[in-house]
């Protein structure tokens, strides 16, 4: 199901969009400029959300990778 958004723009923008209207559909061209914009900010949200949660995890202690990696390589 799909519902209307509308939007001003300058009268001149409108005249010149519409002597486009036979090369550009506009419905399809604003519906997909909305889309990528939508994806792009929900990323971004999602980008912020991991570097917060990043930002709460503990530091290791100084050399506890090294340690693993040893562990690991003389347990095989």
């Amino acid at each position: 199901m799909s519902v209307v958004v509308s939007f001003r723009v300058p009268r001149d923008l409108k005249r010149k969009m519409d002597s486009l209207r036979g090369y550009i559909d506009w419905d399809e061209e604003l519906r997909r400029f909305i889309e990528s914009r939508v994806r792009e900010y929900e990323q971004k949200r999602a980008i912020e959300e991991l570097e917060e949660i990043i930002e709460r995890i503990p530091l290791c202690a100084k050399g506890t990778a090294v340690r693993y990696v040893r562990g690991d390589r003389d347990s095989g």
